[in-house]
């Protein structure tokens, strides 16, 4: 195995180690319509470090593999639509459509609630990002460990 894929691969997998950890923490928090707001920052918190686990990865398979962002404006957009792309021979999708669709709600999701500190959070908004998420958690094991998988093989 390439000295350079085996550490990516264990960057990935470490990576996933604290991902789960931040799903087990958004599972002790429910919301309602009548959340209050610590509640509700707490919740946008750990969706706002889910979504950053999962560009951390990106990230590195991106500069791995492609090593450059066009658009610096739109960077985070890219690096995730490129994740979806199947650029064989160097490298298969990461993520299939639908991982990408709840990806990049959780992504919006974090930008709304980094840049915009003067908005309330809306609860039921917030309770459709938390949706989104935990579908992704039934579907990014398996895609990420077939990636995963790809790079020990290489």
């Amino acid at each position: 195995m390439n000295e350079k894929m085996l550490i990516l691969s264990r960057s990935i997998r470490k990576d996933i180690g604290e991902i789960e950890r931040i799903y087990d923490a958004l599972a002790r928090h429910t919301l309602s319509s009548d959340t209050d707001a610590e509640t509700a920052i707490v919740v946008a918190y750990y969706l706002h470090n889910l979504y950053n686990g999962f560009e951390n990865i990106f990230g590195a398979i991106a500069a791995a593999f492609e090593n450059s962002i066009d658009d610096v404006g739109r960077w985070h957009t890219q690096l995730l639509e490129r994740m979806r792309l199947d650029v064989m021979p160097l490298r298969p999708a990461v993520i299939d459509d639908e991982a990408f669709e709840a990806l990049d709600e959780l992504r919006r999701f974090r930008h709304l609630f980094r840049h915009a500190y003067g908005v309330r959070l809306d609860p039921l908004r917030l309770q459709l990002v938390l949706q989104k998420a935990l579908r992704l958690r039934k579907l990014y094991p398996a895609q990420l460990g077939a990636f995963t998988v790809f790079l020990e093989r290489l």
